[in-house]
């Protein structure tokens, strides 16, 4: 997957002047609380979020319940694919677990620009199969994996969510209970 964002940032890198020009000026930097939420479920996804530095928390709520799908670091893009490429109401929110900054793009301003700028198009496609990628990666796991496999997954992948984020949090993420979640660790 480093792959992709190494691709994304050097096409980025390489934009030329037109290009660069027009998506800084639909594109603006902001920072969040801790807290604070960037998308409520049933609101349109009308922002793409690329993070600066922090960590967000994607999740929906099932049963009073919150299942938390995805987290963001730095150089993520953060955004509910579904609401945003279908500008309809969000079933996700999207929360701030620490202070945030990050690039905030309008999907309409986007959307012009797009079709101007080769190379914004460029951008889009990688970007959507980086997430395709990502989520197919995702699903496989839980599919094949089973709690354990899927804690060593993220413990070999990504140890930077075990050290910032909390349990109750990463075991939504992994489906498990927080339970089976200590019971696991305690093995390690």
């Amino acid at each position: 997957m480093q792959h992709y964002i190494d691709k994304i940032k050097k096409l980025i890198e390489n934009f030329d002047d037109a290009t660069l020009k027009a998506l800084t000026e639909i594109s603006y930097t902001k920072t969040f609380s801790k807290g604070d939420y960037l998308l409520k479920a049933d609101s349109i996804c009308d922002k793409s979020f690329w993070v600066e530095s922090g960590i967000l928390r994607k999740y929906y709520a099932y049963n009073d319940k919150e299942i938390t799908t995805e987290f963001y670091f730095k150089d993520d893009l953060a955004m509910s694919f579904d609401s945003y490429t279908q500008q309809k109401p969000s079933r996700e929110c999207i929360q701030a677990l620490t202070e945030v900054t990050v690039n905030i793009t309008d999907y309409s301003s986007f959307q012009i620009e797009k079709l101007k700028h080769r190379q914004l198009q460029e951008l889009d496609f990688l970007m959507t199969e980086y997430y395709a990628l990502w989520l197919e990666e995702k699903v496989f796991e839980l599919h094949t994996q089973n709690a354990t496999e899927r804690y060593q997954t993220i413990l070999t992948k990504s140890p930077h969510i075990i050290q910032q984020v909390q349990l109750t949090q990463i075991a939504s993420y992994l489906n498990v209970s927080l339970e089976t979640l200590s019971r696991i660790r305690a093995k390690k």
